[in-house]
């Protein structure tokens, strides 16, 4: 298979411009989460 160097390297900078956070990413967000989630206590589960 022949390698195409412009396409990988347009995948390569628009994966450099991208900022969207992840869920698991660390940071302020993260610890708010869980924070929020030890403080709610146990989850009761219904029959």
């Amino acid at each position: 298979m022949k390698k195409n160097p412009r396409f990988i390297k347009s995948v390569v900078e628009t994966a450099a411009k991208s900022d969207t956070v992840m869920p698991w990413a660390r940071g302020a967000r993260r610890a708010a989460f869980i924070a929020k989630r030890t403080s709610a206590g146990p989850v009761r589960k219904t029959a």
